[in-house]
Protein backbone atom coordinates (compact mmCIF):
# COMPACT_ATOMS: atom_id res chain seq x y z
CA UNK A 1 0.00 0.00 0.00
CA UNK A 2 1.10 3.58 -0.70
CA UNK A 3 3.83 2.11 -2.91
CA UNK A 4 4.79 5.45 -4.44
CA UNK A 5 7.64 4.81 -6.85
CA UNK A 6 7.92 1.16 -5.79
CA UNK A 7 10.99 1.26 -3.57
CA UNK A 8 9.58 -1.19 -1.00
CA UNK A 9 8.21 -3.46 -3.74
CA UNK A 10 11.70 -3.59 -5.25
CA UNK A 11 13.29 -4.25 -1.88
CA UNK A 12 10.79 -7.01 -1.04
CA UNK A 13 11.38 -8.62 -4.42
CA UNK A 14 15.13 -8.60 -3.99
CA UNK A 15 15.05 -9.85 -0.40
CA UNK A 16 12.28 -12.45 -0.63
CA UNK A 17 12.14 -13.37 -4.33
CA UNK A 18 8.35 -13.86 -4.35
CA UNK A 19 6.39 -14.92 -7.45
CA UNK A 20 4.73 -11.53 -7.58
CA UNK A 21 4.50 -8.22 -5.73
CA UNK A 22 1.60 -5.85 -6.37
CA UNK A 23 2.11 -2.23 -5.38
CA UNK A 24 -0.89 0.09 -5.01
CA UNK A 25 -0.88 3.87 -4.85
CA UNK A 26 -3.38 6.64 -5.50
CA UNK A 27 -0.85 8.77 -7.43
CA UNK A 28 -0.57 7.96 -11.11
CA UNK A 29 2.56 10.13 -11.43
CA UNK A 30 4.38 8.23 -8.68
CA UNK A 31 3.39 4.92 -10.26
CA UNK A 32 4.66 6.04 -13.68
CA UNK A 33 8.07 6.82 -12.15
CA UNK A 34 8.03 3.48 -10.35
CA UNK A 35 7.26 1.57 -13.55
CA UNK A 36 10.28 3.16 -15.25
CA UNK A 37 12.50 2.17 -12.32
CA UNK A 38 11.14 -1.41 -12.28
CA UNK A 39 11.61 -1.79 -16.02
CA UNK A 40 15.19 -0.49 -15.80
CA UNK A 41 15.90 -3.08 -13.08
CA UNK A 42 14.35 -5.89 -15.13
CA UNK A 43 11.72 -6.70 -12.51
CA UNK A 44 8.59 -6.31 -14.70
CA UNK A 45 7.72 -9.99 -14.44
CA UNK A 46 7.67 -9.87 -10.62
CA UNK A 47 6.37 -6.39 -9.75
CA UNK A 48 3.07 -4.93 -10.89
CA UNK A 49 2.07 -1.39 -9.91
CA UNK A 50 -1.61 -0.44 -9.89
CA UNK A 51 -3.52 2.73 -9.23
CA UNK A 52 -5.91 2.30 -6.34
CA UNK A 53 -7.36 3.70 -3.15
CA UNK A 54 -6.37 2.10 0.15
CA UNK A 55 -9.94 2.35 1.38
CA UNK A 56 -11.50 0.56 -1.61
CA UNK A 57 -9.11 -2.11 -2.85
CA UNK A 58 -10.31 -3.97 -5.95
CA UNK A 59 -8.74 -7.28 -4.91
CA UNK A 60 -10.73 -10.28 -3.73
CA UNK A 61 -10.85 -11.28 -0.08
CA UNK A 62 -7.96 -13.50 1.05
CA UNK A 63 -5.73 -12.68 -1.95
CA UNK A 64 -2.30 -11.90 -0.44
CA UNK A 65 0.20 -13.53 1.89
CA UNK A 66 1.53 -10.17 3.10
CA UNK A 67 0.34 -6.58 3.07
CA UNK A 68 2.80 -3.82 3.83
CA UNK A 69 3.23 -0.08 3.78
CA UNK A 70 6.25 2.10 4.43
CA UNK A 71 5.71 5.68 5.51
CA UNK A 72 2.31 5.92 3.84
CA UNK A 73 -0.33 4.74 6.29
CA UNK A 74 -0.24 8.10 8.09
CA UNK A 75 -1.67 9.58 4.86
CA UNK A 76 -4.75 7.34 4.76
CA UNK A 77 -7.82 9.54 4.81
CA UNK A 78 -9.68 7.01 6.96
CA UNK A 79 -7.06 4.99 8.84
CA UNK A 80 -9.39 2.26 10.14
CA UNK A 81 -11.00 1.74 6.73
CA UNK A 82 -7.60 1.46 5.02
CA UNK A 83 -6.32 -0.99 7.63
CA UNK A 84 -9.54 -3.01 7.38
CA UNK A 85 -9.02 -3.26 3.63
CA UNK A 86 -5.44 -4.41 4.15
CA UNK A 87 -6.77 -7.10 6.48
CA UNK A 88 -9.59 -8.09 4.11
CA UNK A 89 -7.23 -8.88 1.23
CA UNK A 90 -4.88 -10.90 3.45
CA UNK A 91 -5.17 -14.67 3.48
CA UNK A 92 -5.91 -16.25 6.88
CA UNK A 93 -2.61 -16.33 8.75
CA UNK A 94 -1.24 -13.60 6.47
CA UNK A 95 1.13 -10.98 7.82
CA UNK A 96 0.86 -7.21 8.00
CA UNK A 97 4.00 -5.07 8.13
CA UNK A 98 3.93 -1.28 8.46
CA UNK A 99 6.87 1.07 8.91
CA UNK A 100 5.87 4.52 10.06
CA UNK A 101 7.37 7.63 11.58
CA UNK A 102 7.19 8.02 15.34
CA UNK A 103 8.35 10.43 17.98
CA UNK A 104 11.62 9.56 19.69
CA UNK A 105 11.24 8.65 23.37
CA UNK A 106 14.37 9.97 25.03
CA UNK A 107 13.33 13.60 25.72
CA UNK A 108 16.66 15.01 24.59
CA UNK A 109 16.52 13.18 21.24
CA UNK A 110 12.86 14.08 20.80
CA UNK A 111 13.61 17.78 21.35
CA UNK A 112 16.40 17.70 18.77
CA UNK A 113 14.19 15.79 16.35
CA UNK A 114 11.29 18.25 16.74
CA UNK A 115 13.61 21.22 16.30
CA UNK A 116 15.09 19.70 13.16
CA UNK A 117 11.74 18.69 11.62
CA UNK A 118 9.96 21.93 12.51
CA UNK A 119 12.62 24.49 11.68
CA UNK A 120 15.80 23.14 10.13
CA UNK A 121 14.51 20.68 7.47
CA UNK A 122 12.02 23.14 5.90
CA UNK A 123 14.68 25.85 5.73
CA UNK A 124 17.20 23.49 4.14
CA UNK A 125 14.55 22.48 1.62
CA UNK A 126 13.84 26.13 0.85
CA UNK A 127 17.55 26.90 0.45
CA UNK A 128 17.94 24.06 -2.06
CA UNK A 129 14.76 25.09 -3.88
CA UNK A 130 12.91 22.03 -2.64
CA UNK A 131 9.32 21.97 -1.44
CA UNK A 132 9.44 23.47 2.06
CA UNK A 133 5.74 22.70 2.56
CA UNK A 134 6.32 19.00 1.91
CA UNK A 135 8.71 18.86 4.88
CA UNK A 136 6.24 20.80 7.00
CA UNK A 137 3.49 18.36 6.01
CA UNK A 138 5.75 15.39 6.82
CA UNK A 139 6.33 16.75 10.32
CA UNK A 140 2.64 17.56 10.86
CA UNK A 141 1.41 14.17 9.62
CA UNK A 142 4.01 12.28 11.69
CA UNK A 143 2.94 14.18 14.82
CA UNK A 144 -0.74 13.40 14.21
CA UNK A 145 -0.24 9.68 13.62
CA UNK A 146 -1.25 7.39 16.50
CA UNK A 147 1.89 5.59 17.49
CA UNK A 148 3.08 2.54 19.35
CA UNK A 149 0.36 1.16 21.65
CA UNK A 150 -2.27 3.54 20.25
CA UNK A 151 -1.66 2.24 16.74
CA UNK A 152 -1.55 -1.42 17.78
CA UNK A 153 -4.90 -0.83 19.56
CA UNK A 154 -6.34 0.32 16.21
CA UNK A 155 -4.93 -2.78 14.53
CA UNK A 156 -6.61 -4.89 17.24
CA UNK A 157 -9.87 -3.00 16.75
CA UNK A 158 -10.02 -3.76 13.01
CA UNK A 159 -9.44 -7.47 13.69
CA UNK A 160 -5.71 -8.12 13.52
CA UNK A 161 -4.11 -10.52 15.99
CA UNK A 162 -0.63 -10.73 17.50
CA UNK A 163 -0.10 -6.99 17.02
CA UNK A 164 3.28 -5.62 18.02
CA UNK A 165 5.76 -2.87 17.30
CA UNK A 166 9.48 -2.36 17.43
CA UNK A 167 10.96 1.12 17.75
CA UNK A 168 14.01 1.90 15.59
CA UNK A 169 16.58 4.71 15.52
CA UNK A 170 15.83 6.14 18.97
CA UNK A 171 12.13 5.69 18.20
CA UNK A 172 12.07 7.94 15.12
CA UNK A 173 10.15 5.19 13.36
CA UNK A 174 8.48 1.93 14.29
CA UNK A 175 7.87 -1.37 12.54
CA UNK A 176 4.37 -2.66 13.27
CA UNK A 177 3.40 -6.25 12.62
CA UNK A 178 0.20 -8.22 12.93
CA UNK A 179 -1.49 -11.38 11.69
CA UNK A 180 -4.90 -12.03 10.18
Amino acid sequence: MATGTGDMAIRATRMLNPKQVVGVDISGQMLAEGRKKIEKLGLNSQIQLEKGDSENLHFSDNSFDVTMAAFGVRNFENLEKGLSEMRRVLKPGGQLCIIEFSRPRPAFINNLYQFYMSLVAPQIAKAFKQDKQAYQYLNKSAKAFPERKDFTAILDKVGFKQTSYKALTFGMCCIYSATK
